[in-house]
């Protein structure tokens, strides 16, 4: 089977044998992989994603059918369609550090990019049949992050204003979420063009950054001054210090990522304090998170915004085009041309 492995920052395609399972485990073959910035991090060896020792299999997100099962296995069964899962060992319950250990595609396990994978079990997740492979592939890690940081983690009510930094996975996927619990939502891009397409799935307000070098004003000026109730951080760094503006008193930022591979700031604390802003940190979430979010997706037939579709020879193009930040949505890729 093909498979690819992480050498000098680069994707090389290799020919690996066929794996078999164990007892626990099942055998999937993938049908489609789906890219996030965190995958751009680990191959370019990028902060804290920076590996070890060359070898890695890349790629945390993947969908496919189950071929096998080993002989302790009853709650799967040949043929499911299931997703990888992004954290196998968080099934449940608070985060813990030792549930965080064992997420593929990083400096803890191999990833998913490969024609066969085999996954104990409790790693993968039951796909709802409206989803296609592709689709269900972009969940495991954005899905389920802006899950957490706008349903789980959040106490967002029908009617309260919410700010979406940026349009890649992560962040629509949060516009959508917010945009499901009756929320007014804001989104901010430095494309017009973007802007264009988070108006026709349902943005009610829409800011250019790059345009508008007051864009905070901006957002006080449509919340009446208060500032927004939620923000959805996918910056990093110091750029938290413009959140800490557009926040309301009382309000919520979820720190969810670093798109722009910073990972430290300068930041005021003061303002943390004297707007008793709550930050919270979002680090994907567990498998019981992943199965509710499911659900609701399958009730209001929620489908994940895919950007563009690479076949399964292009990954290494594939990477490099999540990098650049030109992408609306999610990037996937297919293995079944």
């Amino acid at each position: 089977m093909k498979t690819y492995q992480i050498h000098n920052a680069k994707v090389t395609l290799i020919e690996q044998p066929m794996p078999e399972c164990a007892a626990d485990q099942v055998l999937v073959k993938m049908h489609a992989l789906a890219l996030n910035h965190r995958d751009y991090l680990v191959v370019n060896g990028i902060t804290r994603w920076k590996l070890a020792e060359d070898g890695r299999v890349p790629v945390a997100d993947g969908a496919g059918e189950v071929i096998a099962v080993g002989l302790l296995v009853t709650d799967l069964k040949v043929g499911d369609r299931v997703s990888s899962l992004i954290v196998p060992n968080w099934q449940d319950g608070e985060m813990t550090a030792d549930k965080l250990q064992g997420s593929p595609g990083g400096p803890g396990a191999d990833g998913v990019a490969a024609e066969y994978r085999v996954f104990k079990h409790s790693a993968v997740i039951k796909i709802p049949d409206y989803l296609s492979y592709q689709e269900a592939a972009a969940l495991p890690c954005a899905g389920v992050t802006a899950w957490n940081a706008m349903v789980e983690s959040s106490q967002l009510k029908p009617g309260n204003t919410v700010l979406i930094l940026g349009t890649g996975g992560v962040s629509l996927f949060a516009m959508q979420f917010a945009l499901m619990m009756g929320c007014e939502v804001i989104v901010s891009s430095s494309s017009d063009a973007k802007l264009a397409m988070a108006k026709e799935l349902g943005a009610h307000h829409l800011i250019n950054y790059a345009t508008n070098s007051e864009w905070v004003e901006s957002v006080l000026e449509i919340t009446g001054g208060e500032g927004v109730h939620h923000i959805a951080e996918v910056v990093g760094g110091s750029h938290l210090n413009l959140s800490l503006r557009c926040i309301r008193s009382g309000g919520t930022i979820a720190q969810i990522g670093a798109i722009q591979g910073i990972c430290e700031g300068t930041v005021d604390t003061a303002e943390i304090m004297y707007k008793a802003v709550n930050i919270k940190g979002i680090e994907v979430g567990s498998k019981a998170m992943h199965s509710r979010m499911l659900k609701a997706m399958q009730t209001h037939q929620m489908k994940p915004v895919m950007h563009k579709v690479f076949d399964f020879s292009q990954l290494g193009e594939a990477i490099d085009y999540q990098g650049s930040g030109s992408h609306f949505g999610k990037i996937g890729i297919t293995l079944e041309s």
